[in-house]
């Protein structure tokens, strides 16, 4: 028996899924709409533009479409999404050449990498605004190699767990905490050396 949309709305994400994989479309609309904006979000952190993260964020809606009934409900929905997102992204930065390389060096595990610095940052006096510190944090973020990029965004915009971040990137959780610890630390130092403390 189908649902009605006031039943769909608080319906769990699984059985939402089993629905939609039976050929209830309402039930996959309400999907797209719990997860659309932050999908959305998300993918325009990794690309930084807003029309090529619309068109990537349908493509993932896509994927996940044709993909519902591989989803195994043992696994909270949100983070097989988030998932899907991801590979989306970084699939897409790998076919757009992004010159990513020449910001780090890689060394096995112990790969370190180096923000570019900035040839003229703001003045001490601007940089202590609020929406000045909110830009340049965001310019900060898109220079990471897509890699930590993704795992900043994940915690500290998605606000995804630990766990689930390993879960959705296929890291173990160690290598999570550590590159993330890593991102932070370059991501203060370059803040540092562009007139903004006290963040990251």
């Amino acid at each position: 028996m189908s649902l009605t949309a006031t039943a769909i709305a608080v319906v769990p994400d699984t059985e939402l899924v089993a629905r939609a994989a039976a050929g209830e479309g309402p039930c996959f609309d309400r999907l797209v709409e719990r997860y659309h904006r932050q999908i959305a979000n998300f993918v325009f952190r990794m690309v930084g533009n807003y029309e090529t993260a619309l068109d990537l964020s349908q493509e993932v809606f896509i994927k996940v479409y044709g993909s519902l009934e591989r989803y195994n409900p043992e696994f909270k929905f949100s983070t097989w999404i988030y998932k899907i997102a991801s590979n989306t992204a970084i699939d897409h930065l790998r076919k757009q050449s992004v010159p990513v390389t020449s910001l780090y060096s890689v060394s096995g595990d112990d790969e370190e990498f180096e923000l570019p610095i900035p040839a003229k940052g703001p003045s001490p006096e601007r940089a202590l605004e609020y929406s000045e510190r909110s830009a340049q944090i965001e310019e900060v973020i898109s220079k990471l190699p897509p890699r930590y990029r993704e795992l900043i965004v994940l915690r500290h915009v998605s606000e995804l767990s630990y766990d689930e971040i390993a879960e959705v990137t296929g890291l173990p959780l160690g290598t999570v905490k550590n590159r993330i610890f890593r991102a932070r630390e370059a991501m203060r130092k370059h803040l540092v050396r562009m007139g903004i403390e006290g963040t990251a």
